[in-house]
């Protein structure tokens, strides 16, 4: 399993670096400065859970349920939080806003939280 988080991480990681490029360059030209704001929050969030998924692809043995679960809160966290939030951005700057996406932000973050609480029960168990 630590592998797999790893790779998980990597991809999510590179795919940041894609998503800012995109962001700053692209994206710049037809966002509004609020827009390209909660992009960019987007691509800071994904950013600093990769680092975490990192640290615990290299540091924990990913045996246990509650570090399997920490690990699947964290990428699914990223996921809904990040990509939501890119989803609304964009969508909105073609004024086609998604609005399904709303409510799956604030699930993401709460996976995120979900996360580092399991993270904290890990590293204190």
């Amino acid at each position: 399993m630590p592998q797999i988080t790893l790779v998980i991480a990597s991809i999510l990681g590179g795919l940041a670096v894609i998503f800012g490029a995109f962001g700053a360059h692209a994206l710049k030209k037809i966002l509004s400065e609020e827009q390209l704001k909660s992009f960019e929050t987007g691509v800071k969030y994904q950013m600093y859970h990769v680092v975490v998924l990192l640290l615990i692809g290299f540091n924990f043995n990913l045996e246990s349920a509650s570090e399997k679960y920490m690990v699947y809160s964290f990428i699914l966290g990223i996921i809904l939080f990040s990509f939501s939030i890119y989803g609304l951005v964009i969508s909105s700057a073609k004024n086609k806003k998604l609005r399904f996406l709303g409510p799956i932000t604030p699930l993401g973050g709460l996976l995120l939280v979900l996360g580092w609480c399991l993270l904290t029960y890990n590293v204190l168990g």
